[in-house]
């Protein structure tokens, strides 16, 4: 628009626009504001080239300056003041026409204040402060502040403004002008000082975040915009602060650590030079400060598209370090960082792995429950975010020390089974990489720990089968569940059914309780009932009191007694179970308590008893299963299972349940598919059928006439000419289920009875297994025939005769294919001898004493009853296994034990101790079934010491934990039943102790009282069963051990009193075993709580006359007892693997602790094992086990591996025990059961046999590469009981030590042993 041009005057007078009077302070606001308004509209008209104007306006662009406009109260005037400024600014660009700087600062500061404007959009006013933000922008008038020496404190004021009024109600033009106006003053100035920089990073503070979201954006914006300036600055602030520690340079010095989190997720260039100071943070003094950088840097690594650890790697080592920081907030911080950087970035992965392992095993509880949650989470999202050495550390916390842990690791490994194999998320391919989760999970229940059971169980019915499936699904879950498991989870699984089975029956009792009347005996039956309840339950302490609680009410309320009667019936269906459980949930609740554990306990009873799984329906549903996979119509493959596997895993399944629920099985339907598989030629589908037909067919005869009259053929047929197990149970079958059992029994055992024939060993065994288990069930019927039968036929045709030759490959054992069939006839002879007396139970006709002697010639005569020769030698073990076995049978029916004298006692203890590795193990495993049940009388616990002088770490381990298991039993059942303090002599453990001296003074290489080998050979076998008696102190037992040992030096030997040589070895044994109580308690001397009563079986009642204060023990041999020189023994570490060359093999010493798997931390430097600790890695390469297989008892193997071991120059070899340290001997050569060919070429000729204890063995000097002096050293046969001979080491010498170590307790003991070498003990 073009104005007329108006000379200024010479007075100096105001031009003003045409139309536009004066403006003054005499005219009222609204008329300054109509006169204002005319003047914006012609700066507004304006541009750069109108010099004229230009000039002519001057002195008004100079008047709107002045105080009368900048200061006036009127908003207004304000308002139009500034934009008429704003437009002379562009008009005069590049210069100002205000040359004052003060004058300048008055300006900005006066249009700063008028932005404040823009807050509110509604306002009419809005399009005016828009107006004047354009122009500032467009034009960067703020830029002539830079002249300005303070123009800092302009731009201050600016952004606050800024910032302050910006707001969700703004468009985006207005937040661009902003941008722009700032950026300008960021991007073109000299710098940006530390009181601007906090007026934009203010706003990233979290407080102020979450107050003005606008504000937040606005500012991450400005700063990507301007990063390559502002950079220097931010990097000197953190400098500033991090580096310096000068924290006064900024208000936001506390709040470091957030900006640096919101900075590098506006922009990680914005940190460039930021991030090595953090790595010079992370290795601070100040604990919280490393925290805090932790804290920091685990979000800016773990964030989702964070590079930082691949652009930093300096940074992400340290900050790795820092999972091993000694302050435990910092590692618990950097195990939680790893969950979400697993999610987030795969790739780092292999990071972490090394650095989780090690906090995996971290002293901190909550650390190493942290690592569990980090790795599940991250499986849990997806699967192949976890490597298998991750989830190998989750595996590893099942078995941690801690509940809590132990508890997550369970639960998150559940929780992975349930979504990848149960549900299939993520297909085949995943779900095969856990399906080990399935066995590991039941394997816990071998744990000793209550809440471990119970919390296997909980998963087990949640997460393996869930429960709340319907039927059919679910059996289809648990048929295929059950033919993937391994061994050990089938063990586990069906300990678990049996358990909750027991505390079903536990309750029935209770019930049945209830309904007698009140009486002090059936309190006192009621009490023990509880308590027997109680220790089912987590925590038994507090159980008590609540199952107590409970009885109470189920005493006054008769319906809920009716309702849980009505849970344990075997007639209950899984549904019936759900209302049962609900309604009693609901009976004993109280709204008014927030928590109740007393309800929770009933829970718990609840669910352990509740048929959840298996009903009437689900047995139904199973059999159809079963019938399809007999019909080939199954899912079997799709589901990963050979039909033929799925067959007989079915079968092993519904037997287990017809233990557990016979009741369920009562249908034609699921008999008629049973009597199916009786007909299928797999032999182990067809026992397992009859088994079933034996546990539920108690009703068949009287309700199932048409399966009866098929059944009964079936059986004769299977128990005449099936095989031995199918035998055993068709005979068993019939006489539970079967009215008529005389006369089915005598149809099978007469023509058996007439056909047995000798020369045809195949087919005798059969028959034999039969004809043993008729005359043990039907003793009045059959006991008399069987009587000729045993002495024509089974001792004088088949036992006392060899057909056949054995095969003479050196072998100590072979596979059951590989036995020949006289033997394994005559294995099956002797245990028809054991079953017909077993079944006779008394000896009025003294044929028990005729087989004792024959049972004891066997085992002196090593299995060879005939000494022809003809036999092998792994044929003689198998011979020498059945007749140990056979007296420890006897053994536990006390009209035998009392004829079974001390000598075949001993004979029978020794086979623990024989020279096959098998033989060992099995004898072992049954003696300590037999212990635990508390069939077999306590000397025989006594066995359990010879155990310190086996060659193999495996078998002394496992002995240790079968003497811990068998005394704990022992000393619970004293505790839970009254009446047992009467039979104290029968089941007190601490009377093992005169016994275990009886049969080390007996052993045969005890020859030489004084000799020092021998004497600490006994001193091991003694400590080896002290050590467990000895780890608590209860009711001053230590001082009664003492007082019994004492008292047995007052008596004499009963088994030869007037032997002098006899009663000096069983003195010189007390002597040892008192110095070993003395030196391990100093509680023994106090007075012993009660008189010691000893078994008059073994020695003979104290003689008034004769008192035997004689030290048997030489100064030098209490010298050697106490130092605990270096010994060497010699564990085979190569037992049972094949040579890997032709030839012998160097034996390699292994030092003390290498052999430590029995002797806790508590044992004398000198015992056969310096520390008890052992590596699992190390136990289970010995043995060949696996880390799965968790029950350590090994069963036989007959694979290729086996056939080149038990070789009779390796074990068969070396006569006594004693030579196993001579002085000058070479390193033994080969392994355990092992040796190669030709290593006996002249050896002497063997020497004749004395005929009781373990005879001598020839061959021992050569086979085990004996020097002269070693062959001096020693006496007494070692079947199984010497070791190899290793060199002396002679860096060891003797290391004096006194033996005041505190006993360990016997928690301790079981925590530091491999948890694997604990699981056959809770079977």
């Amino acid at each position: 628009m073009e104005f007329p041009q108006h000379q200024k005057p010479a007075d100096g007078k105001i031009t003003y626009p045409p139309g536009v009077k004066e403006i003054t302070d005499k005219i009222t606001n609204d008329e300054v504001v109509k006169r204002l308004k005319m003047v914006v509209k012609t700066f507004m008209d304006m541009d750069q080239d109108s010099e004229d104007e230009k000039q002519q306006y001057l002195a008004l662009a100079l008047h709107l300056a002045s105080d009368f406009f900048l200061r006036n109260p009127n908003k207004d005037v304000r308002l139009l003041v500034a934009c008429c400024l704003a437009d002379i600014f562009r008009i005069y660009a590049p210069e100002a026409p205000y040359t004052s700087h003060d004058k300048l600062k008055d300006i900005f500061l006066f249009i700063t204040r008028q932005l404040k404007g823009l807050e509110d959009t509604k306002s009419p006013q809005f399009n005016r402060y828009f107006y004047l933000l354009e122009n500032l922008a467009w034009v960067k008038s703020y830029n002539i502040c830079f002249e300005l020496e303070d123009c800092n404190e302009i731009f201050i004021q600016l952004f606050k403004t800024l910032f302050s009024v910006i707001n969700n109600s703004h468009n985006q033009k207005v937040q661009m002008h902003m941008l722009d106006l700032m950026s300008s003053i960021i991007m073109e100035g000299d710098g940006v000082t530390q009181e601007l920089l906090d007026t934009i990073l203010i706003n990233l503070i979290p407080a102020h975040k979450n107050l003005n979201k606008q504000a937040y954006d606005l500012a991450k914006i400005l700063l990507k915009r301007t990063v390559q300036t502002i950079e220097t600055c931010i990097a000197n602030f953190f400098n500033q602060v991090l580096v310096l520690g000068k924290s006064s340079v900024s208000d936001l010095s506390e709040h470091v650590f957030d900006l640096i989190q919101e900075l590098f997720a506006i922009d990680p260039h914005l940190l460039v030079s930021v991030m090595p100071q953090l790595e010079f943070k992370l290795k601070s003094n100040d604990g919280e400060e490393r925290l805090a950088v932790v804290r920091l840097l685990a979000k800016l690594f773990g964030a989702k598209d964070s590079e930082l650890a691949t652009q930093n790697r300096p940074l992400w080592q340290c900050f790795l370090g820092r999972f091993n920081d000694i302050h435990v907030p910092v590692r618990l911080e950097c195990v939680k960082f790893a969950s979400h950087c697993l999610m987030n970035h795969p790739d780092l992965a292999k990071d972490l792995t090394e650095f989780l392992k090690v906090r995996s095993h971290d002293p901190e509880e909550a650390i190493r429950h942290d690592v569990i949650v980090t790795i599940i989470n991250a499986g849990k999202k997806d699967l192949n975010l976890v490597n298998d050495q991750l989830l190998g550390f989750v595996r590893e916390r099942t078995l941690d020390k801690r509940w809590r842990v132990r508890k997550e690791a369970m639960m998150g490994l559940a929780q992975l089974y349930k979504k990848y194999c149960l549900h299939h998320e993520a297909g085949k391919e995943s779900a095969q990489k856990i399906s080990w989760i399935k066995d590991k999970l039941l394997h816990i229940y071998y744990q000793n720990s209550i809440d471990d059971k119970l919390l296997v169980e909980k998963i087990f019915a949640q997460f393996m089968v869930p429960h709340n499936l319907e039927t059919e699904e679910k059996m289809k879950c648990l048929y295929y569940l059950y033919a993937c498991l391994d061994l050990n989870a089938v063990k586990a699984l069906n300990e678990m059914w049996k358990c909750q089975n027991m505390l079903r029956g536990h309750v029935r009792e209770l019930l049945d309780l209830h309904k007698q009347p009140p009486s002090e005996a059936n309190s006192t039956a009621m009490f023990g009932k509880l308590m027997t309840i109680a220790k089912n339950l987590p925590d038994p302490g507090k159980a008590q009191d609540f199952v107590k609680k409970f009885n109470q009410v189920l005493g006054e309320d008769e319906k809920l007694r009716n309702q849980l009667e009505q849970l344990i019936s075997p007639t209950c269906s899984c549904k019936q179970a759900e209302v049962c459980v609900r309604e009693i949930s609901r009976k004993l609740t109280f709204p008014k308590q927030p928590t109740n554990p007393f309800l929770e306990m009933v829970k718990f009873l609840l669910e352990r008893i509740a048929p959840v799984h298996i009903d009437s329906e689900a047995i139904c549903a199973l059999v159809k299963l079963l019938n399809k996979s007999i019909e080939g119509t199954a899912d079997d493959e799709d589901e990963g299972v050979r039909p033929d596997v799925a067959i007989r895993s079915g079968l092993e399944l519904l037997k287990v349940l017809s233990f557990t629920h016979p009741t369920s099985f009562h249908s034609a339907e699921t008999y008629e598919s049973l009597l199916q598989c009786l007909k299928m030629e797999d032999d182990k589908v067809a026992e397992a059928a009859i088994q079933i037909f034996r546990n539920t067919g108690q009703k068949i005869e009287t309700e199932l006439p048409q399966i009866r009259s098929t059944l009964i053929p079936i059986l004769h047929q299977k128990a005449k000419r099936g095989t031995p197990h199918q035998a055993k149970q068709a005979v068993h079958c019939i006489h539970a289920i079967f009215h008529n059992k005389e006369v089915q029994l005598a149809q099978i055992f007469e023509p058996l009875s007439r056909s047995l024939n000798a020369d045809v060993p195949e087919q005798l065994i059969t028959p034999l297994v039969s004809l043993g288990h008729i005359s043990m069930l039907a003793p009045d019927q059959f006991a008399s025939p069987m009587k000729s039968i045993v002495a024509n036929f089974i001792v004088k045709d088949l036992l006392m005769n060899d057909r056949s030759v054995g095969n003479k490959n050196g072998k100590l054992w072979s596979s059951d294919e590989e036995v020949s069939p006289e033997v394994l006839a005559k294995v099956q002879a002797v245990k028809l001898l054991v079953r017909w007396l077993l079944g006779m139970k008394n000896n009025q006709s003294k044929s028990a004493n005729s087989t004792l002697r024959l049972l004891s010639a066997m085992l002196v005569s090593e299995g060879d009853l005939t000494e022809q020769k003809k036999i092998s030698k792994s044929d003689m073990s198998r011979l020498r296994l059945a007749a140990g076995s056979a007296i420890m049978k006897l053994a536990q029916e006390p009209c035998y034990h009392e004829i079974i004298t001390p000598e075949q006692f001993q004979l029978c203890g020794l086979v623990i101790n024989d020279e096959c590795y098998q033989v060992r193990q099995m004898f072992a495993l049954k003696l300590h079934l037999a212990l635990v049940k508390l069939l077999l009388p306590l000397e025989y616990l006594a066995v359990f010491a010879l155990c310190a002088k086996d060659p193999v770490k495996e078998r002394r381990a496992h002995a240790r934990q079968c003497l811990l298991k068998n005394i704990s039993v022992r000393r619970e059942y004293i505790k839970q039943n009254p009446m047992a303090h009467e039979k104290l002599l029968s089941l007190l453990p601490e009377y093992v102790v005169p016994y275990m001296i009886h049969l080390l003074a007996h052993d045969p290489d005890f020859t030489k009282p004084q000799d020092l080998e021998q004497l600490r050979d006994i001193k091991e076998c003694l400590w080896f069963m002290l050590e467990v008696l000895m780890t608590k102190n209860e009711n001053n037992s230590h001082a009664f051990l003492r007082k019994m040992v004492e008292n047995i030096k007052q008596t004499k030997d009963a088994q030869a009193p007037d032997d002098p040589k006899t009663n000096e070895k069983l003195y010189t044994v007390c002597d040892v075993a008192l110095f070993v109580i003395v030196n391990k308690s100093t509680a023994c001397h106090l007075d012993s709580p009660k008189e010691p009563v000893l078994p008059v079986k073994f020695f003979t009642p104290p003689d008034k006359d004769f008192k035997n204060d004689k030290d048997y023990l030489s100064s030098e041999a209490r010298t050697v007892l106490l130092t605990g020189k270096p010994k060497p023994t010699g564990v085979l570490g190569a037992v049972n693997k094949p040579l890997p060359v032709t030839g012998r093999r160097p034996y390699t010493k292994s030092t003390p602790s290498e052999t430590a798997s029995n002797i806790s931390s508590s044992s004398e430097p000198s015992s056969p094992a310096g520390t008890k600790g052992r590596d699992a890695s190390t136990e289970s390469s010995e043995m060949g086990a696996s880390e799965n297989e968790e029950n350590p008892v090994m069963v036989v193997k007959t694979d290729a591996g086996m056939k080149g071991v038990n070789s009779e120059a390796g074990q068969g070899s070396g006569d006594q025990r004693g030579k196993k340290r001579g002085a000058t001997a070479p390193p033994a050569n080969g392994s355990e059961n092992s040796a190669a060919s030709g290593d006996n070429v002249g050896a002497p000729p063997p020497p004749s046999k004395p005929r009781r204890g373990r005879p001598p063995k020839n061959l021992s000097a050569a086979a085990s590469g004996a020097g002269p002096a070693e062959k001096e050293g020693g006496s007494g046969a070692g079947r199984g009981r010497k070791r190899a001979a290793p060199a002396q080491d002679s860096t060891s010498g003797p290391t004096v030590e006194p033996i005041t170590i505190k006993i360990p307790k016997q928690q301790k003991d079981s925590n530091t042993t491999s948890p694997q070498r604990q699981m056959d003990l809770q079977r």
